[in-house]
């Protein structure tokens, strides 16, 4: 059954307004909420960007509807271990209405520590293991974790959802659809495209969600709304990593950034 959901976009709006629109959301119908995560915004004009983990927080104060995160990257900015302990407390707080949607990750927001930009076949090995070793800690158990990216020594999360918590994985193309199905528990993509869909189930995702999003920019203005999807779409504006002369965000080109009022779709195949 298809879901309709409304999209936080933190890097366009302040958290007052974040909460403001979740309220307002909940009112309108809309059955869950998604939410960016992000270090910086696509662009300057767009001038946000909180914290994800204190706005799912605060969220979880204001609304009683599902939330998503779209998309975390746990991998270089954040080791998996603290992404793990940040997702079982939002899905306690949520009342396990939470699902962590995890992807590859973008340039713009984890270069931030000055750590080199692996490409997307490392990146892609990198989130799996990280996939891994976060479900081992949701358990609660005590983890000790030699891998190929990431060491974990004797760790234990003693705040733990009740319920086993969704991971679904964003792709934009089929080794990534083909990851998430093999490793997710869903499957976040913003174009309506049956082959990705189809890798997905492939790989092991048949009978799992799919999200999927559209973006628009609503004004009782045309102008203003043409305005502001010029302004709000811009793009390369913001830091790029020190090291790197050909910055580049790891996103496909075309994929569309318009719009400030953003919702997401859910779809069960």
């Amino acid at each position: 059954m298809t879901e309709y959901g409304y999209f936080l976009s933190c890097e366009e709006f302040t958290p007052a307004e974040l909460l403001d629109q979740a309220r307002r959301a909940g009112q309108a119908g809309f059955t869950r909420l998604a939410i960016s995560d992000h270090f910086h915004p696509w662009n300057d004009a767009q001038d946000n960007s909180p914290f994800v983990w204190s706005m799912i927080g605060a969220l979880s104060q204001t609304t009683n509807l599902p939330v998503t995160t779209l998309v975390t990257c746990p991998t270089i900015r954040l080791h998996p271990a603290v992404t793990a302990q940040a997702a079982a407390t939002s899905s306690i707080l949520l009342g396990d209405r939470f699902a962590l949607g995890v992807g590859t990750g973008e340039a713009l927001n984890e270069h931030v520590h000055g750590d080199r930009w692996p490409s997307f076949a490392e990146r892609a090995d990198m989130l799996e293991e990280a996939i891994g070793v976060m479900r081992e800690l949701f358990t609660g158990r005590p983890v000790s974790h030699r891998g190929r990216h990431y060491t974990v020594d004797n760790a234990r999360l003693y705040t733990t959802p009740e319920r086993p918590l969704p991971i679904h994985v964003s792709g934009f193309g089929p080794n990534a659809a083909e990851l998430a199905g093999r490793a997710g528990d869903g499957f976040v993509t913003m174009t309506p495209d049956g082959d990705l869909a189809e890798a997905f189930r492939r790989g092991g995702g048949v009978g799992k969600p799919v999200v999927g999003g559209v973006k628009v920019c609503w004004s009782s203005d045309q102008d203003k709304a043409v305005d502001t999807v010029h302004r709000a779409a811009a793009r390369r504006t913001r830091p790029a990593p020190a090291h790197s002369r050909t910055f580049r965000t790891g996103q496909p080109a075309g994929h569309p950034r318009d719009g400030r009022r953003r919702r997401h779709l859910r779809r069960r195949p």
